[in-house]
């Protein structure tokens, strides 16, 4: 017999959740404060990768974010603030940033990845959500110093090591497998086991075959509050609504933590803001590719190509600095031969918060404090690769049915 099941946020994570829920025959309400129309869904590089396996939180990135600390254009910028959650979250991102909890990350991320791409392509070939854009046409990663393709190289033979399909190419197989590149370019690396969407396409079907399928989605409602029975919740309050549950998920994204509160978790999320530019004309760009040096995602998607980047730890806002989005413009230019962005591209770009935990390993699990909560957030970087096998397992963990793949790494009570 079904239960009624209440999802709180309907990104990516929380819309895949619903999709696997309701196939295990749970009736499914998602509560989302905004109208499901923006996001860090909608304007993130639209990447699926299992060639991501090093952690955000990895040796050196607490120094080299204060060191950028003082260049707001920097692709790693930490606005300095007294905030005692920010400085906690602070203080574990550093004790997490070692070789040993990299090495515990590797396997975790390839693994839940490599699931994730197994899953896109499963939904792409259930018709469910009719047509949309699906390309495994790998990720290059775009060197111009030698110090960065060292660094690559590296992460490249450890992919290897992971069974993970990874080409270094020459300069002849890079130009021919993508034209008009700048020629102070040095190399790539090309991560064939990557895939790419486009963000913008999907999550409008998916949150379509939803509501056909008779998920409830309430939009610009903002949960409130909790009604608690001992270890239990009964309910979520909205300014307009109550709800009733018999399993609640919370995958509200960075809105996480401070959610978390109202049930006194400590869960521990910053949110990172990325930028986007859509330039809707030829590009000639054919593959997603990384421009190492300026940390910038580009992406072919469907009727445009999408610049994207920087990690910004700035609080909950959604202020554009317009340096950040010029540093993302200048970039682009600097890597693809006669690619200029316009100023009216510029202006049009939007920004979306990545709910980032202290190690960079997602949240996916119950808590000890709530028989009937499962936290479902903190992917950082890796948010929509990471959606389906996210959603997959959150509905094997209600539906109290074998994993697919061991999650205690993801505990949401982990220590840093």
């Amino acid at each position: 017999m079904g239960k009624n099941i209440i999802i709180i946020g309907g990104g990516i994570i929380g819309l895949s959740s619903a999709y696997y829920l309701q196939k295990e025959g749970h009736h499914v309400t998602i509560i989302d404060k905004s109208d499901l129309t923006k996001g860090a869904s909608f304007v993130n590089a639209g990447y699926i990768t299992p060639s991501h396996i090093i952690p955000l939180a990895s040796p050196g990135m607490m120094a080299k974010g204060i060191k950028m600390m003082f260049n707001s254009s920097s692709p790693f910028y930490i606005r300095p603030r007294w905030d005692l959650d920010f400085l906690k979250w602070t203080w574990s991102f550093n004790a997490s940033s070692t070789k040993k909890n990299v090495e515990k990350a590797i396997p975790l991320i390839k693994d839940i990845n490599l699931l994730s791409r197994e899953l896109y392509t499963d939904i792409y070939h259930s018709g469910d959500l009719g047509e949309f854009h699906l390309e495994k046409k790998g990720l290059l990663m775009l060197y111009k110093t030698a110090k960065e393709g060292k660094h690559e190289a590296e992460v490249a033979k450890r992919a290897q090591d992971e069974g993970l399909e990874v080409k270094t190419l020459s300069l002849k197989e890079l130009n021919t497998l993508q034209p008009n590149l700048n020629k102070d370019i040095l190399g790539a690396i090309h991560y064939e086991c990557d895939a790419h969407t486009t963000p913008t396409e999907l999550m409008p079907k998916l949150v379509a075959y939803l509501k056909r399928m008779g998920v409830v989605i309430k939009t610009e409602e903002e949960v409130l509050d909790f009604t608690l029975d001992k270890d239990n919740i009964t309910a979520v309050t909205t300014a307009e609504n109550t709800y009733k549950g018999d399993q609640f998920v919370l995958a509200s994204g960075s809105w996480s933590e401070g959610m978390a509160k109202k049930l006194k978790l400590n869960l521990k999320v910053q949110p990172g803001k990325g930028y986007r530019i859509n330039v809707h004309r030829k590009t000639g760009i054919l593959l997603p590719a990384i421009l190492m040096e300026a940390k910038v995602a580009v992406t072919p998607m469907q009727g445009f190509t999408r610049f994207a980047g920087t990690m910004e730890l700035s609080g909950i806002n959604h202020n554009i600095r317009s340096e950040r989005v010029h540093a993302i413009a200048k970039a682009a230019s600097s890597y693809y031969d006669g690619l200029t962005i316009t100023q009216n591209e510029i202006r049009d770009a939007q920004c979306g918060l990545r709910p980032v935990s202290p190690d960079g390993l997602p949240y996916i699990g119950k808590t000890s404090s709530y028989d009937n909560l499962t936290i479902a957030t903190g992917h950082a970087m890796m948010g929509w690769s990471l959606g389906p096998a996210t959603g997959k397992l959150v509905a094997e963990i209600i539906s109290e049915q074998k994993l697919s793949m061991d999650i205690q790494g993801f505990h949401p009570e982990r220590k840093f």
